[in-house]
C-alpha cells in the first residue's frame, strides 16, 4: 500500500479492493443483510427486521456502476426487489428510516437502470414515509407507532437523511406536499437539535398533545448534553443535501459551521471517537462509520461552494486527511478474512451492542466517500444533473 502515500491517493485501486470483499459477500450473504460484526471478522445477519437492509443494495448498486459486473448487478437487481415485498407488507416500517431503507435500494435502481417498477416502488415508500407526519405537531415521528407513549412527538437527527426522499417525490410527482414536509421537519431540526455551539442533541422531545418543546437528549451518545459523533455527522450530510434541494442558506451555513465543529475536535488520526465528549482513554471506541459520514456531507458542502472559496479547501483537506487515515488503519483492503470493508465502526456503544467492528452504514458511505472522490458520483439522495435528461 505504499504506493498510496505518494502524491494524489490511487481510489480506483481501494475501490477495486472494496470489489474483492463485495463479490465474497454475495455468496456469503444470499438473500441475508448485513447488520453489524459478530466481533470475528464476519457480519451478523438479518432479513428485513431493521433500518440498516438498504445500506447492502446500496453497496451494489456503487459497485455495479463502477464495475459494470453483471454478477454484482444480478445481486443489486435481486436484493432490490425484496423491498417491494416488505413495503407491501408494511415489515417493520414504523420508523423514519424509510428513506435510509428505499434511497438506497428502488430509488438507487430507478437512477441507475430508470426502471420504472423502482421508481414506483420509491413513490411508494415516499408515501409510507409521509405517514409518519404528525400535521399538528409539524414534525416526522422518529420511532414506533402514532400514539406511542415514549416516541409520540420524538425526532432524532438521523432524520435528515431521510428527507432527499421526499424532495425527489416532488420532484417526480410535481406534488408539493412531500418537499414541504421535508423542508419543515429540516427547519424543526435546525432550531432544536442544532446547538448555538453547531453541536447537536440526537433526539428532541415534544409534548405529542400541545407540540410545545419539551428537552433535547439522546439514546446512543455517551449523555443526553454530549454530542454523538454519527448523530454530528448526519446533521452535516442531510443540512447539506436539503441545501441542495431547497438553496436556503442557512442550511448551507449549518452543515458548514456543524463540519467545523466536528473537524475541530478529531484526534490526531482524524477518524471520530464515538462521542465527542466522551472521555478519551487507549480503550475508548472511535467510530469510523461517523468520519465516513461526514466525509461524504463535506464533500457534498465543496461540491456546492465556489472554487474560490477558502471553505472548500478546508473541507477538501479534512476528508483527504480523514479518508488517507481510513484507509491505512482502518480499512480492511480485500482481507478475504474480513466481511467489512471498516474497521472499528461503533452502533450503540453504552448498550454494548458492536462498540468497536464493522457496520454496515460505515461501509456504504465509505464506498460512497471514494466514489465521490474518485468520479464525483454522490449516492442515491438526488439525481445529479448529467441523469436528467
Amino acid at each position: 500500500m505504499n504506493k498510496l502515500r505518494e502524491g494524489k491517493m490511487d481510489w480506483n485501486a481501494i475501490i477495486e479492493q472494496t470489489l474483492h470483499t463485495t463479490k465474497a459477500n454475495i455468496a456469503r450473504f444470499e438473500d441475508r443483510f448485513p447488520h453489524v460484526g459478530n466481533g470475528n471478522g464476519k457480519y451478523q445477519l438479518v432479513d428485513h427486521t431493521d433500518w440498516t437492509e438498504g445500506f447492502w443494495p446500496g453497496i451494489l448498486w456503487l459497485s455495479c456502476e463502477y464495475g459494470e459486473d453483471s454478477n454484482i448487478r444480478e445481486a443489486a437487481v435481486r436484493c432490490t426487489h425484496s423491498f417491494q415485498a416488505r413495503l407491501a407488507e408494511h415489515k417493520n416500517l414504523d420508523h423514519h428510516d424509510i428513506g435510509f431503507l428505499y434511497s438506497l435500494s428502488a430509488l438507487a435502481q430507478w437512477m441507475v437502470e430508470r426502471d420504472e417498477a423502482a421508481k414506483i416502488t420509491a413513490l411508494q415508500a415516499a408515501d409510507a414515509l409521509m405517514r409518519r407526519w404528525r400535521p399538528t405537531l409539524q414534525l416526522i415521528q422518529a420511532w414506533g407507532p402514532e400514539h406511542d407513549l415514549q416516541n409520540a412527538g420524538r425526532i432524532i437527527i438521523d432524520c435528515l437523511m431521510n428527507l432527499p426522499l421526499l424532495c425527489w417525490a416532488t420532484e417526480q410527482t410535481g406534488r408539493s406536499a412531500y418537499a414541504e414536509v421535508a423542508r419543515i421537519h429540516a427547519d424543526k431540526s435546525l432550531k432544536f437539535l442544532v446547538r448555538g455551539n453547531a453541536s447537536s442533541y440526537h433526539t428532541f422531545y415534544f409534548d405529542p398533545e400541545s407540540g410545545d418543546a419539551v428537552r433535547g437528549g439522546t439514546h446512543q451518545g455517551f449523555q443526553d448534553g454530549s454530542t454523538w459523533s454519527r448523530g454530528q455527522a448526519w446533521g452535516i450530510y442531510g443540512f447539506a443535501l436539503a441545501y441542495r434541494y431547497f438553496e436556503e442558506p442557512q442550511y448551507l451555513d449549518t452543515a458548514i459551521r456543524m463540519a467545523r465543529y466536528f473537524i475541530d475536535r478529531l484526534p490526531d488520526d482524524h477518524v471520530a471517537y464515538w462521542d465527542f465528549d466522551v472521555p478519551p482513554t487507549a480503550l475508548t471506541p472511535k467510530d469510523s462509520s461517523a468520519s465516513a459520514i461526514a466525509s461524504c456531507g463535506m464533500l457534498e458542502i465543496a461540491d456546492q461552494l465556489s472554487s474560490d472559496d477558502p471553505r472548500r479547501e478546508f473541507l477538501l483537506d479534512a476528508v483527504r486527511r480523514s479518508m488517507d487515515s481510513m484507509v491505512q488503519g482502518y480499512f480492511t483492503k480485500g482481507n478475504p478474512d474480513e466481511e467489512g470493508f471498516l474497521r472499528h465502526g461503533s452502533y450503540f456503544v453504552r448498550g454494548g451492542i458492536a462498540p468497536d467492528d464493522f457496520v454496515i452504514w460505515g461501509d456504504y458511505f465509505f464506498l460512497e466517500a471514494l466514489m465521490r472522490l474518485n468520479n464525483g458520483r454522490p449516492g442515491y439522495w438526488y439525481e445529479p444533473k448529467r441523469e436528467k435528461q
